[in-house]
């Protein structure tokens, strides 16, 4: 994220791809002026947060308490993050928290639609709210034409599996019903935030990773984190009002819905 200093938010960063995105961005030459990392629990059993602990010195860091799921929690952060960007605004945002629950049409449950739901779809839609005046607020500060994840964006982390051309492929070794339905609601409501806000220069993308070796990913992954986010920075760096509402992977190929 080059040219000048930003202010970028990441949530599930506690572990795997949020937290491999904060290690990456601290360590780069590039500016970021203030990084907050989000997570529902920064202590909690499966957190890796304390791994990162000797990267904290290099940048303004803050680890929220944001249940992604809990609407005064997500208020309040954006309060937070308000209170030391000031004017300034939010630059970038990171919809990044997910479930998967490995079901399908026979075997997913009430709770597990509801509990992915909530996670992959309502969370980035509450988040998206409460950020967008702050969203907003960098675009018009903003000297840098166009839209660029440099000047006010959302990245939403979707997934190939949201891809409906995809099932025929994909389904059979991973049905994974209840993630798919999620991460297809997500694309959609990329699209729709892109076509909303675009006359704020606000710019949306959905972004597949790839097949991750994470907890959620499995250890059959085709990559590891590192070379997945070090892909999606770059395709984040590369984004333009030309991409507004794309479907990417992390290598920049545009993806079918």
């Amino acid at each position: 994220m080059a040219a000048h200093s930003i202010s970028i938010l990441i949530t599930g960063a506690n572990r795997g791809l949020g937290l491999e995105m904060v290690k990456q961005m601290i360590e780069t030459a590039q500016p970021v002026k203030n990084l907050f990392a989000c997570c529902r629990d920064p202590d909690g059993p499966k957190s890796e947060v304390k791994v990162s602990t000797s990267y904290l010195n290099f940048l303004p860091y803050i680890m929220h308490r944001n249940d992604a799921c809990d609407h005064d929690s997500i208020k309040q952060a954006a309060k937070q993050v308000y209170s030391v960007t000031g004017a300034g605004g939010l630059n970038l945002l990171i919809n990044n928290a997910g479930i998967l629950f490995r079901d399908n049409v026979q075997t997913t449950t009430p709770e597990n639609m509801q509990d992915t739901f909530n996670t992959n779809v309502l969370a980035p839609v509450l988040i998206t709210q409460e950020f967008t005046p702050l969203l907003r607020t960098a675009s018009k500060a903003s000297m840098i034409p166009g839209m660029s994840c440099r000047k006010a964006a959302v990245i939403n982390i979707s997934a190939l599996l949201a891809s409906f051309e995809s099932v025929k492929r994909t389904y059979n070794f991973l049905p994974a019903l209840s993630y798919r339905i999620s991460k297809a609601s997500l694309n959609m409501l990329t699209v729709c935030a892109a076509e909303e806000l675009k006359k704020d220069g606000i710019l949306f993308a959905a972004l597949h990773p790839g097949w991750v070796r994470t907890d959620m990913g499995g250890e059959g992954g085709d990559i590891d984190a590192q070379e997945s986010v070090k892909g999606m920075l770059a395709v984040m760096t590369s984004l333009s009002e030309r991409e507004n509402g794309a479907f990417l992977d992390y290598q920049g190929k545009t993806l079918p819905w």
